[in-house]
C-alpha cells in the first residue's frame, strides 16, 4: 500500500529518484501512465495487471474505449537504476508539466506523480467535510 508525500528533483535527462519508502512496494519494474487531474499514475506490475483486467471488463461503450485509450496508449514500462532513479518519458513529463520539482503521492494501490506547482494547486480540502459526507453513500464513514 502506498501512502505519504515526497518531493524530488527531475534531472536534465528526465530522471527522478523514486522515494525509498515507495520503492519496495513499487518494485524494480513498474508502469507509468497518464493519470487524472493533471498527474501521472505509477503502478507496480501486479497492480497494473489488475488495472488492465478491470479495463478489459468494461463494456464496449465509447466512454469505455476512450478511458482504455487514455491509460493504455500512453503507458510506459519503467525500471529503477542502481541509484533508485527512473526515466519518465518526455510525453508523460509534458502531460504532467514536470520540469524541476516532482511530488510523489502514495494513494493506496498507486503512486500519483505531480509537478510541485500543480500539486500545490490541488488543495480542495475546504470541501473535505462535504466530500466525506457523500462517501457515506459508499459505506465509508468517519
Amino acid at each position: 500500500m502506498f501512502m505519504g508525500t515526497y518531493e524530488h528533483g527531475l534531472d536534465a535527462k528526465g530522471r527522478v529518484i523514486v522515494p525509498a519508502k515507495l520503492r519496495e512496494d513499487l518494485g524494480d519494474s513498474f508502469v507509468i501512465t497518464l493519470g487524472l487531474d493533471g498527474c501521472l499514475f505509477a503502478y507496480s506490475m501486479e497492480e497494473w495487471q489488475g488495472f488492465i483486467d478491470k479495463l478489459k471488463s468494461l463494456p464496449g461503450t465509447k466512454e469505455a474505449r476512450t478511458l482504455q485509450r487514455h491509460f493504455m496508449a500512453n503507458a510506459a514500462p519503467c525500471e529503477l537504476d542502481k541509484q533508485g532513479r527512473t526515466l519518465i518519458p518526455a510525453i508523460l513529463r509534458d502531460h504532467a508539466k514536470l520540469q524541476k520539482d516532482v511530488v510523489f503521492v502514495g494513494v493506496l494501490n498507486k503512486i500519483e506523480i505531480w509537478s510541485k506547482e500543480e500539486w500545490q494547486g490541488t488543495d480542495d480540502y475546504e470541501n473535505i467535510e462535504d466530500i466525506a459526507e457523500h462517501m457515506s453513500e459508499f459505506g465509508l464513514s468517519f
